[in-house]
């Protein structure tokens, strides 16, 4: 067998029997799927949506792309028929309207929140060991509740936003570095969310080297500021949320899953002391494999970095009290 063709096999039998189901056919959903089947990550996607057609189409023009990108995944849509997510071994949620103007936060976590619990229940009569990845905002709060609201064991139930912050911190240093972003290491913990998120600059490196030797301690902060209201300066640029980094990530954590890479990610997962925080999920960085959260790494936050994290606890804590009539 030629070395080409035994290559082709491995990548095969990798991505053997791998089915993800994508939950929201939008713009996050839809490049998720796009990302996956381009990387090869899975051997087959379902692309589900309530409105009728909507994720048939994405479906068929991701499918069209196959021949020129050269992939093989199997890529379906359905209108709201659950039953064809039967066997996935990860379902992403990403369903869930954004904040209107006039919109209470808690108006907008109640909407959301009954979707994504609607959801989840519906996935797991078809699929029920698979591990759910949240997508939906607010990220850490329906994290919690899809969490609260199945029951599952908490390395089932993973929040996305951490992944996605921590990209855009690199992407920052990058720029301001001058400098590949695959050789910079940096990783934002806390909630996802404007004012909770934490860009770790004291620990962020350059092929091993802090980013404090090349970069002042202005422009550090410049680039945790601009991270921080990474999402909202898109919106301002875009007129809505950004798709391609958000897509990306979650196949990125998605492909950690299933391929068993043992990737070290941030993510928003349930914390029972970890941190000084309980009874809440919210960005920490996790060792991510077959078993989705495999385990929950102790960086040695100092005093400023501790005393900023407990704030971002509180933040979270208390976007979640709009969840008790819900969760009663």
């Amino acid at each position: 067998m030629s070395f080409i063709k035994q290559t082709n096999k491995l990548i095969t039998d990798k991505v053997k029997n791998m089915k993800v189901t994508i939950v929201g056919a939008g713009n996050v959903g839809a490049t998720c799927a796009d990302v996956i089947s381009y990387r090869g990550i899975a051997s087959e996607v379902v692309l589900l949506d309530i409105k009728e057609g909507f994720a048939e189409g994405k479906a068929l023009d991701i499918t069209q792309c196959a021949t020129n990108t050269g992939f093989n995944t199997k890529v379906s849509g359905v209108t709201n028929d659950y039953s064809k997510t039967a066997g996935s071994d990860v379902v992403v949620i990403t369903s869930g309207i954004p904040r209107k103007p006039g919109m209470t936060r808690e108006e907008l976590i109640g909407i959301n929140a009954g979707i994504v619990k609607t959801v989840a229940e519906n996935v797991l009569k078809y699929s029920p060991d698979t591990i759910i990845v949240v997508v939906s905002n607010p990220m850490d709060t329906m994290t919690y509740l899809a969490l609260k609201a199945t029951g599952l064991p908490k390395n089932r139930i993973i929040g996305m936003g951490g992944a996605l912050d921590s990209s855009r911190f690199r992407a920052y240093l990058s720029l301001a570095l001058d400098k590949p972003a695959n050789d910079i290491s940096a990783m934002v913990i806390g909630g996802h969310g404007d004012t909770t998120m934490i860009p770790l600059t004291r620990l962020a490196s350059y092929n091993g080297i802090p980013v404090s030797q090349f970069l002042s301690e202005e422009v550090l902060q410049k680039v945790a500021a601009d991270t921080m209201v990474g999402g909202a300066t898109l919106t301002g640029l875009l007129g809505t949320s950004a798709w391609y980094a958000p897509g990306a990530s979650v196949a990125y954590l998605v492909d950690s899953i299933l391929n068993d890479q043992k990737k070290m990610i941030a993510c928003s997962v349930f914390v029972e002391g970890e941190y000084g925080q309980n009874d809440i999920c919210i960005g920490v960085p996790c060792i991510i494999g077959k078993n989705g959260i495999e385990e929950i790494v102790d960086i040695h936050l100092n005093d400023q970095e501790k005393a900023l994290f407990a704030k971002s606890a509180d933040a979270v804590r208390s976007m979640n009290d709009a969840l008790k009539s819900i969760l009663v």
